[in-house]
C-alpha cells in the first residue's frame, strides 16, 4: 500500500436509541428537567447500541476504497467520523490532507445562499483562495448543468439539482481526499454515469476516494479494494471483486431463521423464489415462468387494506410493480404468491419491496432481504451501457427491400 492518508484505530460509536437531539442550551436543559423531573433518569437508562465497534483501517494515498454492507451496518457513521461531522465514542482517526465530503442531501451548503455563493464558500472551507475557485467555477457549473439556476438560493433546488451541484463542487475543487456516500442514487441515470466517469478521473489524478455504494457494479468498476461492514464491524477486507462476490453470496443465501420480529397488526417475515427450476431460495438461474412467495404474519384482523409490490434493479430503478385494494385477512400466516410468465432480467442483484397500508397508514413496508440474484447468461448487447436491464432473446433478419414509392 502507498503512504496512508487515512488511519483509524479501534473506532467505536455508541448512540442512544430514540433519543432526540438536544439543543445544547442551558436554559433548554433546565426547562426539560422542570417539565419532566424523571427525564434525566429515563435518558440515563435508555437503551444504547453500537453503530461502530472497534474499526481499524488504513487507506493509502491515491487509493479508491469501496465500503459495502446493508443499511444500518455503520458505513455512513464511519464516513461522518472521517469527515469530522461526529466524534467517535472511543478510538481515533488520523487524516492527512484536505477532505471533501458528499454524504447526504442537505449537508454542506447554506440554504439561504445561492449556488454560486455556496461553491465559493466550499472552496474557502477547503483552504482555496478566490482565484483558485474562480478558475474551476465554469467547469463546476457546466458539469452540474445549472447555468440558469446558479444564482438561485439552493433552498429552492430540487434534490437532484442539489446533488448535481454538491458533487460538481466536491469533485472539481480538488480535495486530496474525497468521501462519497450513496447520494448519487438521487440523480438521474445519465448524471450518475457522468459522476462515475469523474470519480475515475479523480482516482487517476492520484487523489484518494472512499466510496459507499449499494450499486456493486460501481464498486467493482472503480475500486481495487473493498471493505464489507456488517453490524458495525469489518467483516471482510480485500480485493474489491472478492469482497463484493462474498457479500452477494451472503445476501443471496439469507437464512429462513432471520424472520422479522416486529410488533404491529401484520409483518412480512421472509420471501423466496419457488418452483422446480430454482437452485436456491433467492437465486433466479433461468428464464421461463417463475413464482415468488412472501410470508405474512397477521396479528389482528385486517379489513379492506391496500397491498403493493415493487421490483427494483441495483440502481433503484423501478422495473415492475402491482397493487391490490380491498384485501381482508384473518389472524395467522398467509402466503402472497406471485407467478409471472417470465422475468427476463440481465445478470445482477435486484430487490423486492412489499407493503400493506390501511387508508394510507403504514401497516408494513418491507425492503425484502436478502436481495434476489439473477444468474442467467446475458444475451443482449456486450457493453453494459447499451444492454439495458432486460435479457430478452431476439432474432435479426436482414432482407432485401424495395425503394419506397
Amino acid at each position: 500500500m502507498s503512504k496512508p492518508v487515512i488511519h483509524t484505530a479501534g473506532i467505536s460509536k455508541r448512540y442512544r436509541r430514540g433519543l432526540a437531539s438536544p439543543s445544547g442550551l442551558l436554559r433548554d436543559s433546565i426547562a426539560r428537567t422542570f417539565r419532566s423531573p424523571l427525564s434525566l433518569f429515563r435518558r440515563a437508562n435508555q437503551e444504547t447500541f453500537w453503530a461502530l465497534k472497534d474499526v481499524s483501517l488504513e487507506v493509502g494515498e491515491g487509493e479508491v476504497l469501496g465500503l459495502i454492507g446493508r443499511n444500518g451496518s455503520g458505513k455512513t457513521t464511519l464516513l461522518k467520523i472521517l469527515s469530522r461531522i461526529t466524534q467517535p465514542t472511543s478510538g481515533w482517526a488520523e487524516i492527512h490532507g484536505r477532505v471533501g465530503s458528499l454524504l447526504e442531501v442537505g449537508t454542506g451548503f447554506h440554504p439561504e445562499l445561492t449556488g454560486r455563493e455556496n461553491a465559493y464558500l466550499s472552496g474557502a472551507i477547503l483552504g482555496m483562495n478566490r482565484k483558485e475557485i474562480a478558475r474551476k467555477f465554469d467547469a463546476i457549473v457546466s458539469f452540474a448543468e445549472l447555468e440558469k439556476f446558479i444564482d438561485t438560493p439552493v433552498k429552492h433546488y430540487s434534490s437532484g439539482m442539489y446533488v448535481r451541484l454538491a458533487f460538481a463542487v466536491a469533485a472539481h475543487l480538488e480535495p486530496e481526499i474525497l468521501l462519497v456516500d450513496e447520494v448519487l442514487a438521487v440523480g438521474d441515470i445519465n448524471f450518475q454515469k457522468k459522476c462515475l466517469g469523474k470519480m475515475g478521473d479523480v482516482a487517476r489524478a492520484g487523489r484518494t476516494v472512499v466510496l459507499v455504494s449499494h450499486q456493486l457494479g460501481q464498486i467493482r468498476r472503480l475500486c481495487l479494494r473493498a471493505i464489507w461492514v456488517d453490524g458495525g464491524m469489518i467483516r471482510q477486507s480485500g480485493p474489491a471483486a472478492e469482497v463484493v462476490s462474498a457479500y452477494e453470496e451472503n445476501m443471496a443465501s439469507g437464512s429462513l431463521d432471520d424472520a422479522r420480529s416486529l410488533d404491529g397488526p401484520a409483518q412480512f417475515l421472509r420471501w423466496k423464489l419457488i418452483g422446480s427450476n430454482r437452485s436456491a431460495d433467492h437465486v433466479l438461474p433461468s428464464e421461463g415462468e417463475m413464482s415468488v412467495s412472501f410470508l405474512l404474519r397477521v396479528n389482528q384482523p385486517l379489513h379492506s387494506v391496500h397491498h403493493g409490490i415493487n421490483l427494483y434493479d441495483q440502481h433503484r430503478q423501478l422495473l415492475w410493480g402491482n397493487a391490490l385494494d380491498g384485501v381482508t385477512l384473518d389472524p395467522g400466516l398467509h402466503e402472497f404468491r406471485y407467478t409471472l410468465p417470465t422475468l427476463p432480467l440481465r445478470p445482477g442483484i435486484y430487490s423486492w419491496r412489499v407493503a400493506l397500508y390501511d387508508a394510507g397508514v403504514r401497516i408494513d413496508d418491507w425492503e425484502c432481504v436478502p436481495n434476489m440474484q439473477v444468474v442467467t447468461m446475458p444475451i443482449t448487447h456486450y457493453r453494459d451501457e447499451y444492454a439495458g436491464c432486460l435479457n430478452i432473446p431476439s432474432k435479426l433478419e436482414i432482407v432485401p427491400a424495395t425503394a419506397p414509392k
